[in-house]
């Protein structure tokens, strides 16, 4: 009888052990592209950012996140828009509804996010996961005009859902490798961003 109860305590101690290492507090950390296109710009904008990630999670499944990314670079744009938006005759000829093919640079200040994260094993170390939420971005943008004038320093901020998916690699118990990509739905800035870092878990 006493080795079935020693069996039953070193069995639930092992599965008590293993539900530990499945829920508790985690950061993650790494280099965040982001590809940046407000309306108006021809393409997107390509910005480098670093980017760190604060969760929890609460059983093997499900986990809840927030995100911080600093821009560490600012990116090149055209941007096509009326004289008259500006109310300014950049070629003198009188005429303000004409086209400005301006060009201009944008800096990513600050992005954050809070997320749901949904995560299953496909592998011993490998696992996949999505994650929702709703995510706030604060940019700096400057336009020249060709005639070499500044038409404008905007300092914008916006806000709206984001979605992604990625890939986490166990390299111990405690650390992993991972990877995703997160599209932002901003009002007036749609943003693409890929994330590739180093996780632990506490």
């Amino acid at each position: 009888m006493l080795k079935y109860i020693l069996a039953a305590t070193v069995a639930t101690g092992i599965a008590g052990a293993a539900a530990a290492q499945e829920n508790g507090l985690y950061l993650e950390g790494g280099y965040q592209y982001l590809e940046i296109e407000p309306d108006g710009a021809d393409s997107g904008v390509d910005t480098n950012a670093i980017g760190a990630r604060l969760g929890y999670q609460f059983n093997p499944v499900f986990s809840i996140e927030g995100e911080l990314a600093s821009g560490i670079d600012d990116g090149e744009f055209d941007y096509n828009v009326d004289e008259d938006s500006f109310n300014l005759d950049d070629n003198n000829d009188g005429d303000f509804n004409d086209l400005i093919a301006a060009s201009g640079d944008i800096g990513l200040n600050y992005l954050v996010g809070l997320y749901g994260k949904a995560e299953v094993p496909l592998t011993d170390r490998l696992d996949v996961y999505g994650r929702a939420g709703y995510a706030y971005v604060d940019l700096d943008a400057s336009i020249q005009t060709p005639g070499g004038t500044t038409l404008t320093t905007i300092e914008d901020a916006e806000e709206g859902p984001a979605f992604g998916a990625g890939l986490s690699y166990d390299l111990t118990e405690n650390v992993y490798l991972k990877g995703d990509y997160t599209y932002y739905s901003f009002e007036d800035t749609d943003t693409n961003g890929v994330m590739l870092g180093v996780g632990y878990k506490f």
